[in-house]
This record gives structure tokens, C-alpha cells and sequence, in this order.
């Protein structure tokens, strides 16, 4: 003998579990009436409003007076509350910025899923739409450089899942962001070398497709405008150099030391750029400092830039994934609000406050 049928109502109840699950009707958003009901299943009036009910009062559903039946907001159980984190790359300063959102986890009690991305868009793309899958109660994002991605960020908006950008924004997408003052690092880092008795000064960057590499940028124009130090354009160019070929980023170097007016200092966009300088330049025979100086916009990179640098920036990273972390669990908590940006304020420091100084000393180079 077969088992008997389930009632109607509840066989039409389980086709509209289903379609919630699947995503068709989004939290917040109206769901299908009760004519609906009736037409797409083609059953009467009274088991369309008894799948209704049973639906609502299970907490699938919420009706509101005069507006009609809306999709409830998911409320995780309590522990099942997770947060998924896409970074790119590693090092340091990722290392610091994932210890301030891990903490902030273990303060919250959310569980942690983890993903990094490697500055490809595409396994950016699919990080999402996995949090999504999963159900995440909300999710922190480094954006890659150059990310173009949409469709993605609209489902999670859709999905009203709380998202957090962190290091960086889109000034395409109107979301939270926990950011370090870039353009603060930009100026303040040229202020400074400026006071030193630096007037002719080298920029030299990793990534250019991002708003944080645009904002230092803008800073290090205007303390130049500030300081009636006119921008010269090969100085200032934002192009690629840490990914160039060798030959091509010491040609590079080449053309800018050979130059009449050639830079006393190079301002490295990164740790990751200033490392990769400081092993050109030896190559070229410059002593470091001596013949040549660098600074960098920030401390992120292989090593501890301070004690080679004439002055560096630091980055506030613990302090951002921290940030970050309680931004999100606030919306998570507490529910939408207008996007809010949260700026946190860097550092510099010069030579003379590092523990000790590196030198590099480069071989003869018959340019100089």
C-alpha cells in the first residue's frame, strides 16, 4: 500500500517553503497572494489562506495591514550566526586586518568563513554568491582591484544580507565601508618629506585601479599644491611598476635618476612596491639612504619597512577588521540604515624613530 497524500495545504505550503529557499521571494519583499495561490495550484480560497496562515505563524511570513503578505527577515538560531570574509592576497597588513575581524567574531559570537580571492574578480563573484548559499548573517569585503562585479552586489542587497567594504570602497555601490584616510597618507607622508628638504619626489605604485591608490594619489598632489612644489608628470604618473618586467622598471628607474632635475626620493605606493625599489636601486648601484631616499604610504609589505625608509606610513589594519566587525554586527542587530563610511586616521613615522636603521649599498653604477 502507498502512504495517503498529505493534505492539499500543506502540499501547497512545501512548494512555497520552496520557492522562499530558492530565493524567488526575498526577505522584505511582497510575497504571492492568496488569488495567486489559487490560480498557480488551482485550489480554493480557504487552502490557499490556510498555507497563508500556517506559514505565518511558523514565522515564514509577516502580514502587514493595508499592505499585504511580505517574506519574513531569516533570524539565524542563536550560535548559528555566521560572517563571511573575502580578502585578497596576504600578508602583513591582511594578517592584522583579519586578527581585528576574528576578534570581533569572538566578541559577537559569530563564526568566521574565510576566503581569499587573490585579486581575481571572479573568485570574488563566487565568494558572494556562496555567502549567500550559505546564509551568512552579514559579510566583510576587500574588494579586488579594478572590481566591475554588479549583478552579485544586487542580490546581496536584494538578500538583505548586511555587507561591509574594508580598505577600499566602490563609489559605484552605496554600501558601509571601514576605510584608513588614504588620502591622509598621501599628504601628510609628502608634508613630511617635504619638511626633511625633499623637493623632487618619485612616486612609484603596485595596483592603480583602486579608490585607496586614487585618494593617496590625491593627497600627495595636494601637499605639493600646498607647498607651491609644481607636479611634474613623470613624477606623478599613476602606471603600473611593481608588476613590470625587471628590465622595464629599471629602465624606468634609469630615465628618472638620469633626468636633469632627477628625484631624491622615491614614495613608494606600498611595502610590497618599496621592497621591490630598494632591490632595483641596489641593482643599479645606489646606496639607500645616501644617494637615494624611499618612503612608503604604508607598512604593509614582506618586512618592516620603517628602519629603511626616511619616513613610512602605518596603518591602523587590527583596528579596521575590528571596526569593520562591530559596523557589521550593529546592522546585523539592529537592521538596515543609510551607508555610513568610517575613515580611521594613520601614522607617520620618520627614521628616527625606528629601533635601528638598514642600508642598502649598492655596486658602482657608471651613471651616477
Amino acid at each position: 500500500m502507498t502512504g495517503a497524500q498529505p493534505p492539499l495545504y500543506q502540499q501547497v505550503k512545501r512548494e512555497l517553503l520552496a520557492a522562499i529557499a530558492a530565493g524567488e521571494y526575498s526577505p522584505g519583499k511582497p510575497f504571492v497572494t492568496q488569488r495567486e495561490i489559487c490560480e498557480r495550484f488551482g485550489v480554493s480560497h480557504a487552502t490557499a489562506v490556510r498555507a497563508l496562515n500556517e506559514l505565518a505563524a511558523e514565522g515564514h511570513v509577516v502580514r502587514r495591514r493595508g499592505q499585504g503578505t511580505f517574506v519574513a527577515e531569516r533570524k539565524p538560531a542563536p550560535g548559528d550566526q555566521t560572517v563571511a570574509c573575502i580578502l585578497q592576497y596576504h600578508g602583513p597588513h591582511v594578517s592584522q586586518l583579519l586578527a581585528g575581524v576574528e576578534a570581533g567574531c569572538a566578541e559577537f559570537g559569530y563564526r568566521l568563513y574565510l576566503t581569499h580571492c587573490e585579486g581575481d574578480t571572479a573568485r570574488e563573484e563566487h565568494a558572494l554568491r556562496q555567502a549567500l548559499a550559505h546564509n551568512a548573517s552579514g559579510i566583510i569585503i576587500y574588494p579586488a582591484e579594478g572590481s566591475r562585479i554588479e549583478g552579485v552586489y544586487e542580490e546581496v542587497r536584494n538578500h538583505r544580507v548586511p555587507l561591509v567594504m574594508v580598505d577600499r570602497y566602490r563609489p559605484d555601490l552605496a554600501t558601509d565601508a571601514v576605510l584608513v584616510d588614504n588620502f591622509g597618507a598621501g599628504h601628510d607622508l609628502t608634508v613630511e618629506l617635504i619638511d626633511i628638504g625633499h623637493r623632487v619626489i618619485a612616486t612609484l605604485w603596485d595596483e592603480t585601479d583602486a579608490t585607496s591608490v586614487r585618494d593617496r594619489l590625491a593627497g600627495h598632489l595636494q601637499a605639493l599644491r600646498e607647498h607651491n612644489i609644481p607636479a611634474r608628470p613623470d613624477l606623478t604618473v599613476l602606471r603600473r611598476y611593481r608588476s613590470q618586467p625587471v628590465e622595464q622598471r629599471r629602465a624606468m628607474l634609469r630615465e628618472l635618476l638620469n633626468g636633469p632635475q632627477p628625484p631624491t626620493v622615491f614614495l613608494c605606493s606600498n611595502g610590497y612596491a618599496l621592497a621591490t625599489a630598494a632591490h632595483d636601486l641596489a641593482a643599479l648601484g645606489l646606496d639607500i639612504p645616501g644617494d637615494v631616499d624611499l618612503a612608503g604610504m604604508d607598512d604593509a609589505g614582506p618586512f618592516d619597512v620603517l628602519p629603511l625608509t626616511v619616513a613610512a606610513v602605518e596603518l591602523p589594519s587590527r583596528e579596521l577588521g575590528r571596526r569593520a566587525m562591530r559596523l557589521l554586527h550593529s546592522r546585523v542587530t539592529e537592521g538596515p540604515a543609510d551607508p555610513e563610511m568610517i575613515v580611521l586616521p594613520v601614522t607617520v613615522k620618520n627614521r628616527k624613530s625606528a629601533p635601528g636603521h638598514l642600508r642598502v649599498v649598492g655596486a658602482p653604477w657608471e651613471g651616477r
